[in-house]
């Protein structure tokens, strides 16, 4: 017999359950039955258009994409909203997932020391360096490091943190699906070591609108986020804007006005964001979040 829990994991796994799409068939019906005896016309209703509620008819009739997919028996575990294991920073968040996948250490999900770092794919010469200088204290002192396993500050700021630490990395695809394909070990390194996340079933493969959309998740788990090299006009800057909207704190690390590598970096700083020189500029404005989030337990 299908429980609540069970169904809302099956729906979620369908191709065209979006988050807006979840939350209208929710509304609809808060037990998530009815859904199962709706036609694909039916499905409509809830803003699929004609293509999209075949396909979710498909996969929740037909495919049936929770019983196929390549997953060794407790490798991968599904947290739902409404579980206790779901982190409570996140459900705080304007958009919280219906679904996390997990692979690792599911307890970092509750890490309240943690610190997102995001930044340019292409970064300076210089930025290893500067990373190492500012976050090599802040993981010895506890500090778990979240970022999204892409190529660049991602990867510099995953590697920096298993070296000596913890890190989390949250994915823009399903766990079959890792990309970048180059950071394949890397993934398998954090699920050994850390933990690898994902709103997006095991089959769901890297789509453009994706990345952005798992930006929230990466500050909604953070305490802050530092932003190191961001361009203009780049997904870092959607973290930012996100941790902004989610009440975080926001850290740039400065850079030359003529480097193109540092402009929205130094834009945000002109904006209010936190101009970062050492690893105190973090910890002490981060030691009195922590002081005030501990005292509310």
């Amino acid at each position: 017999m299908r429980t609540f829990r069970s169904r809302l994991i099956q729906l979620h796994q369908c191709r065209g359950a979006d988050w807006k799409v979840m939350e209208s068939f929710l509304i609809f019906d808060p037990t998530l039955q009815s859904i199962y005896d709706m036609s694909a016309t039916e499905l409509r209703r809830f803003g699929l258009t004609n293509e999209q509620a075949h396909v979710f008819y498909e996969d929740l009739h037909i495919r049936m994409p929770w019983k196929i997919s390549h997953v060794k028996a407790g490798e991968i575990k599904a947290v739902t909203r409404y579980d206790q294991a779901y982190p409570e920073r996140l459900s705080h968040i304007y958009d919280p997932p219906w679904v996390i996948y997990c692979i690792g250490n599911q307890q970092l999900l509750h890490d309240q020391k943690a610190l997102s770092v995001v930044g340019s794919r292409y970064p300076s010469k210089n930025a290893e360096t500067a990373m190492n200088f500012i976050l090599n204290p802040i993981v010895s002192e506890g500090w778990t490091l979240i970022s999204g396993l892409a190529i660049g500050i991602d990867t510099l700021a995953h590697r920096l943190a298993l070296h000596q630490g913890r890190t989390v990395a949250v994915l823009g695809s399903g766990f079959k699906h890792i990309y970048p394909n180059l950071n394949q070990e890397l993934a398998s390194l954090i699920a050994k070591k850390g933990l690898l996340i994902s709103e997006y079933p095991p089959d769901r493969p890297p789509e453009k609108h994706q990345f952005p959309e798992r930006n929230r998740i990466i500050s909604g788990l953070s305490a802050g986020t530092l932003v190191i090299e961001a361009r203009k006009r780049s997904g870092s800057l959607i973290t930012a804007d996100q941790a902004i909207e989610q009440g975080r704190d926001v850290f740039c690390l400065p850079g030359r006005i003529t480097d193109a590598h540092a402009d929205g970096t130094n834009r945000l700083i002109q904006q209010g964001a936190k101009l970062v020189l050492e690893a105190d500029d973090i910890l002490n404005e981060l030691a009195h979040f922590w002081e005030k989030e501990t005292s509310t337990i």
